[in-house]
């Protein structure tokens, strides 16, 4: 069983930038494809971004393209959401999920029940 650990968020200004981790406690991490999503309140969790295991494949929702990205450090089991320019819509709490599929390790997924195994989220909030 896979354990995430989400950490990087916090409060911050509208333009200003977060980093958020997720870090696994497993060596097999690397064979994960991985995904930051969102909550915010009174709305349904929505993908956010997500990246395969060798990093040759990444997704991003269309309002953080440009703006987020998505990269991972497989000798670190972590996976990085770096977020700039951030708006006050971006304010949710945010987790990471991991999913394997060997047979496609190229794929990337963006919907909540193509993962397996979720942290427990980060709370991101953007003033104005």
């Amino acid at each position: 069983q896979v354990q995430l650990v989400e950490s990087g968020g916090g409060l911050v200004q509208t333009g200003g930038s977060l980093r958020l981790s997720c870090a696994a406690s497993e060596r097999t991490f690397s064979a994960y494809t991985v995904g930051w999503f969102r909550q915010a309140p009174g709305k349904e969790r929505e993908f956010v971004a997500a990246i395969s295991r060798s990093s040759g494949s990444t997704y991003y929702t269309d309002s953080v393209k440009g703006r987020f990205t998505i990269s991972r450090d497989n000798a670190k089991n972590t996976v990085y959401l770096q977020m700039n320019s951030l708006e006050p819509e971006d304010t949710a709490v945010y987790y990471c999920a991991a999913t394997i599929n060997p047979a496609r390790p190229d794929l990337t997924y963006q919907f909540t029940y193509q993962y397996q195994h979720w942290g427990q989220g980060t709370q991101v909030t953007v003033s104005s």
